[in-house]
């Protein structure tokens, strides 16, 4: 198989984008559970309506504790575990796919080739499919951003973040991901997402901050593909959250 032919979750993330419209993820963040406490999570969120289980925070982690989170949410649901690493530590081999992406507005190299060149041969030897991923900081950008040393493009330049994005496209990256960082005030706008969305031919994830039905209406309808939640389901503890975003977002996919 060629390097560029889409592999299994990549194939079953288009599909399901072309026959629903709009999919979510759930985004756990291995530090802040336990494998016990992740598998419940997920089983909830698979539950809802969740597409896949991604697997990242924004900061360090330790890698036996990454492995045994996603061992666990490996047996909990069927959905896929994406890995979506902050550094080569954020590799494991019991996940289906990882996020290969680069920090495109990163002011370090590290972060826009350097940590992929490390990562890339520990990628092919654990069998893991490639996602490749144009990944942009907008708005605060949270801890992200500071560990990332990524300049975050204002929200008031929706221009900006397209010029990004076309770049990605152009570079071959297949996903584009607008992330306003975990936990912070305000999700990306949609206008954002809709001037994004006019320009670039890739599927858009948006992710960060987003944390009410009506938010989750705001960024379908302005035309995101794949909407990321994370922490709404940390500071909840419970499924009823995530239940009322997911079905937001499938009340505007069954509109559209």
């Amino acid at each position: 198989m060629g390097s560029n032919m889409v592999g299994l979750v990549e194939k079953y993330l288009l599909d399901k984008i072309k026959n629903e419209g709009t999919i979510h993820m759930t985004l756990v963040d291995p530090e802040k559970v336990t494998p016990e406490s992740a598998s419940t999570l997920a089983k909830d969120a698979e539950a809802c309506g969740s597409a896949a289980i991604m697997v990242g925070g924004s900061t360090f982690v330790s890698t036996s504790q990454l492995d045994a989170v996603v061992k666990s949410l490996k047996e909990s649901v069927e959905i896929p575990i994406i890995l979506f690493p902050n550094n080569v530590t954020g590799i494991t081999k019991y996940a289906d796919a990882i996020w290969f992406m680069s920090l495109l507005n990163s002011a370090d190299p590290y972060f826009l080739v350097g940590v992929q060149v490390l990562g890339a041969p520990i990628i092919k030897k654990f069998g893991l499919e490639p996602l490749p991923l144009g990944y942009i900081i907008v708005g605060e950008g949270g801890t992200v951003s500071v560990v990332g040393k990524a300049v975050p493009i204002p929200y008031n330049k929706p221009e900006l973040v397209a010029a990004h994005a076309l770049a990605a496209e152009y570079f071959g990256m297949r996903f584009v991901y607008l992330e306003a960082g975990s936990g912070v005030g305000n999700p990306v706008p949609s206008e954002m997402v809709k001037f994004v969305k006019s320009v670039t031919n890739v599927p858009v994830i948006v992710g960060g901050g987003i944390r009410t039905g009506e938010q989750v209406k705001k960024i379908v309808n302005a035309g995101a593909n794949i909407i990321v939640t994370g922490n709404v389901l940390e500071e909840n503890k419970g499924s009823h959250k995530i239940r009322e975003l997911i079905d937001n977002m499938k009340a505007c996919n069954k509109t559209s």
